[in-house]
């Protein structure tokens, strides 16, 4: 079967799969709505899906035999109201697919038509996973938890993001040297003191001023504590107390993130954000504890399998295709987790538009161009499909 050709032909399905999602966004791990449209549209196809992880949904293709590769597509949206003007807008004005899932989900479905209608053909077997909860990075763990990656073990993992802005459909951007997208360690810390008057403070244990000088410590750490040559971020972006201005509140909560691509760097950031906030409210006669929000190693890929999913997609005619090397993103995503423990690969696909200025991801005006289903569709299905005659 030539997959693009194929996918060419469902690509008005394809956009209907695509508009449905995403005029029905919904958010986190419970994704009722979306996960039982999925569930449809694979069982009208023949398969017989399974959930797990919540929301998520799994099913495989093949003849059972050899090996088998994993497909990942998430499908969780943002909880923010849609300003896109798209005629299939979310119509319940809290969640947008700003960040494309929509669009992965689409192409999974799209790529699991092709792969059951080729199945005669497929030397092992297709893993297809439909995740919830990449936003608030609980889905991949959620997923691996409950055996995605068992029975049949999955010897290999691929997933695609598609990526809006002033680029032209048929670019594919990759990693297959160092890390391509950063860890994401989110935290919040809770500092609890001494309340009272705001006329005596001398009467109090004020989180407020332990909570200021934690966010200054925590500033130092990467400052004088982490190789410079390693990219790190650390961003506070909640910083919460107190109901009044002449009340010193009994607690203090701050929120942040650490994001990096070593993970050398990864362990002593974390390491350290802890004992910072601990022993600097020690030192001011409060206490701190400290939760993780979440957990994500950094995205790396395996390089000989991302130079072997490379070579299939050249395979594929589609019109403009460009590779672009060496692309590293500092946000993050929890398909790492899964690469942590499979060798896998990790691309953005353009969904953009060279010829106008639109929002990025993440924005509520946010646009994608939907010529880019049939191209992701087709990379997942061919390239399964021939990882598996290779790696009998």
């Amino acid at each position: 079967m030539n997959y693009f050709e194929r996918a060419n032909e469902l690509k008005d399905e394809l956009s209907k799969n695509r508009q449905y999602i995403h005029e029905n966004a919904e958010v986190g791990m419970e994704l009722p709505n979306t996960c039982q449209y999925v569930m449809s549209k694979l069982k009208e196809m023949g398969y017989e899906p399974k959930v797990i992880g919540g929301s998520g949904v799994t099913a495989t293709v093949g003849n059972g035999q050899g090996k088998t590769i994993l497909l990942r597509a998430d499908m969780d949206a943002l909880p923010m109201k849609e300003e896109s003007g798209e005629p299939f807008a979310c119509k319940n004005g809290k969640a947008v697919h700003a960040c494309g899932h929509d669009l992965h989900a689409a192409m999974l479905l799209g790529a699991a038509k092709m792969l059951k209608e080729n199945e005669a053909s497929i030397q092992g077997t297709v893993k297809l996973a439909f995740q919830p909860g990449e936003e608030i990075f609980q889905g991949s763990k959620a997923l691996i938890e409950e055996g995605i990656l068992e029975s049949p073990k999955v010897d290999a993992a691929l997933a695609y993001h598609v990526g809006p802005g002033k680029m032209p459909v048929g670019l594919h951007m990759y990693n297959d040297q160092n890390t391509m997208m950063y860890s994401n360690d989110g935290f919040k810390i809770t500092v609890h003191g001494k309340g009272a008057h705001g006329a005596y403070p001398h009467l109090s244990v004020d989180p407020i001023h332990i909570a200021v000088q934690i966010y200054l410590g925590l500033e130092e750490i990467i400052a004088r504590e982490v190789n410079s040559s390693s990219p790190c971020v650390m961003t506070i972006g909640k910083l919460t107390a107190g109901e009044a201005n002449n009340i010193i509140p009994e607690t203090a909560e701050i929120q942040g993130s650490i994001r990096t691509t070593s993970v050398e760097n990864r362990e002593i950031m974390v390491s350290r954000m802890k004992e910072v906030a601990c022993k600097i409210a020690e030192v001011y006669r409060g206490t701190a504890e400290v939760e993780m929000i979440s957990e994500v190693p950094p995205l790396i890929c395996n390089p000989e399998f991302t130079k072997e999913i490379l070579s299939y997609m050249s395979e594929l005619d589609v019109p403009g295709q460009m590779g672009v090397p060496g692309i590293q993103a500092s946000a993050s995503d929890d398909f790492s987790v899964i690469l942590e423990k499979v060798p896998g690969a990790y691309m953005f696909l353009s969904a953009g538009y060279p010829d106008k200025d639109v929002a990025p991801s993440h924005n509520p005006k946010v646009i994608f161009n939907e010529d880019v289903l049939p191209i992701g569709s087709a990379y997942l299905a061919h390239c399964a499909t021939r990882w598996l005659e290779n790696n009998k």
